[in-house]
């Protein structure tokens, strides 16, 4: 008997060989008469591990893709899915808890709650999962270790720096231990010398075997990353390697 009220869950065989899957996606926004076509198109393929750049210019299409890789938009024909699991017609309350629970975000503008502190800033995607209070401590005392903010876990976001405000964005991305971490344009608001700084650790976390995917239209941060997208007018038009090599 089919189960409306059942939470989505990965394929139960073997393991999936791609964290992304895309095929044949499309999106189409339609606004009054006209119709502006996103994508046209895509398949690509993200593998456990990888390090994504997807660059293009302004409407190329690399944002409404990012929106539909981390389910925070479908996709208006095509397949997308996510450790296997079909996601590209999951109903909204289930792309909620597809997000909660396999995505991680990092964004430009660091979206920290002024009034709390890193730690529970971290926190945050642990109570929303009714993860009990004293797991969820553990976990982002851990998470913001990693990043190197330990000794900074109770500052408020307006006692740190822009750099230590996007590692305590990048620990609570981490939280959850996402399948996938989703980086847009995270250096866009760092001065030259703390975007170094959040790129190398961005490589650290990738170098211990976390799967990166940032959208970005600086050259500087594609160049860290070891597969470089590009994007134009909703399709793809290069895909390809660079020698970066995994220390």
């Amino acid at each position: 008997m089919n189960n409306n009220n059942a939470q989505p869950t990965a394929q139960q065989n073997a393991a999936p060989t791609t964290v992304v899957s895309a095929r044949d996606l499309t999106r189409t926004y339609r606004t009054g008469q006209s119709e502006v076509h996103a994508l046209r198109g895509i398949s690509l393929d993200v593998y456990p591990g990888e390090f994504v750049a997807v660059t293009g210019p302004s409407g190329s299409g690399k944002s409404t893709f990012m929106n539909i890789i981390g389910c925070m938009d479908r996709p208006s024909s095509g397949e997308y899915r996510l450790t296997g699991l079909l996601v590209s017609t999951l109903r909204p309350e289930q792309l909620a808890t597809v997000r909660s629970r396999y995505l991680g975000f990092i964004f430009q503008n660091f979206n920290l709650l002024p009034r709390d502190s890193a730690l529970a800033n971290v926190m945050l995607p642990l109570v929303y999962q009714g993860l009990p209070e004293r797991l969820q401590k553990v976990r982002a005392t851990r998470a913001l270790s990693i990043v190197g903010l330990a000794d900074r876990m109770h500052h408020l976001p307006a006692q740190l720096s822009g750099g230590q405000q996007q590692r305590v964005a990048i620990a609570r991305a981490l939280v959850s231990q996402p399948s996938l971490l989703l980086a847009d344009e995270p250096t866009g608001n760092l001065d030259s010398e703390t975007s170094q700084e959040i790129l190398t650790l961005l490589q650290t976390l990738n170098k211990q075997g976390i799967t990166i995917i940032v959208v970005t239209h600086s050259a500087e941060v594609a160049e860290i990353a070891r597969r470089r997208v590009a994007f134009k007018d909703g399709h793809i038009i290069r895909d390809e390697y660079t020698d970066i090599q995994q220390a």
